[in-house]
């Protein structure tokens, strides 16, 4: 072991009552000796319980029908989910006005963020209502089990066919588990998610542990230090489609969707963004919640603070900017100007006509 991490160790045997997931930059998770004595299992086993007794607490958040889905599918789909009025009313907003934007480029596909927060509010009543809508923020908190404040933002997915990139790979077009523990994200698209768009994939029911899984991660985890894929030693395990079945999952189904259409889904369970086969555009309003798997409470959420939540978005890229200045980690944002949301990224080829 090296100095550095004897010197670290405190820090890395505290971060097991965390979030923290990757066997490559935690020698302690990333232990061999430790992970064949079941350290993984034992994290995976109680995030899992966990998250189940605190979901028990916040069930009045959610119509039974929508328990319902998630209990079956780790995830719930809403369609027609804001009223026409609403709607039409997000879709112009988003048309006529310009936004900071920020642009993270993975592969052939760049996923843009265009900020929006408290103070951008009044100026845009449609998209205050359907970003305000209880029902988005109640489902994240139950599928996430934790009473916290979302993320919401416009997001907008760009991405070129295979035969444009040359092979360039999207990770995310990977089947992958974000993590080991429950967490939510939400899609709420503004347009039409046809076979051919990139529709975002799930394997329902695989956000519960079948013994198959858990025997999967825990075979991984013993042989940390031989995982070749570098998502996958962070702690985003990916799976083949064809090593589903042996875990006692089917096959993933894509989300082919009208516009206005919500999808919230538990990114435990493994999911993927689909390779799309032609010049691409999708564009939603995309929310996430991920918080501590071992509380043993629901709120007392830090974002939740009215100073932190009304300016989430503009706080969190200027903390990854900070944390770059620093040396401690890039930030994958980077900044893309003002203008229109779903305005061609520089970042990529311009599509062919």
């Amino acid at each position: 072991m090296r100095i550095s991490s004897i010197l670290l160790s405190p820090w890395y045997a505290l971060q097991l009552a965390s979030g923290a997931k990757s066997f490559a930059d935690n020698p302690i998770i990333g232990s061999k000796w430790l992970n064949r004595k079941g350290l993984h299992e034992k994290r995976v086993s109680l995030a899992m319980r966990m998250a189940a007794w605190r979901r028990r607490k916040l069930e009045n958040l959610v119509a039974p029908e929508y328990r319902r889905q998630y209990a079956e599918n780790g995830f719930v789909k809403i369609e027609n989910f804001l009223s026409p009025e609403v709607f039409e009313a997000v879709i112009r907003e988003i048309a006529e006005r310009d936004f900071e934007r920020y642009d993270m480029l993975q592969g052939d596909t760049v996923t843009r963020r265009a900020i929006i927060d408290d103070s951008d509010l009044e100026s845009l009543p449609g998209f205050k209502a359907a970003r305000n809508d209880p029902r988005i923020t109640n489902l994240l908190r139950y599928v996430s089990s934790h009473a916290g404040q979302p993320l919401l933002v416009v997001q907008v997915v760009m991405a070129l066919p295979s035969v444009v990139t040359q092979g360039s790979t999207d990770p995310q077009t990977a089947l992958h588990s974000d993590t080991f523990q429950p967490t939510a994200k939400a899609w709420l698209f503004l347009r039409d998610v046809g076979e051919e768009d990139g529709p975002f994939a799930y394997v329902p029911g695989s956000h519960e542990m079948t013994p198959q899984r858990l025997a999967w991660e825990r075979r991984i985890s013993e042989n940390a230090d031989a995982i070749e894929n570098k998502y996958s030693a962070r702690g985003s395990l990916r799976i083949m489609p064809d090593e589903l079945t042996a875990l006692g999952y089917g096959q993933p189904v894509k989300m082919t969707v009208k516009a206005n259409t919500l999808v919230v889904a538990d990114t435990h369970g493994f999911h993927a963004r689909s390779p799309s086969y032609k010049t691409t555009t999708r564009i939603e309003i995309y929310g996430s919640l991920r918080r501590n798997p071992f509380l043993p409470f629901t709120g007392l959420h830090i974002a939740s603070l009215p100073f932190i939540a009304s300016g989430m978005n503009r706080l969190i890229i200027s903390a990854m900017g900070f944390r770059a200045k620093l040396g401690l980690k890039g930030s994958p944002w980077k900044d893309a100007g003002q203008g229109k949301a779903d305005e061609w990224s520089k970042r990529l080829k311009q599509p062919s006509a």
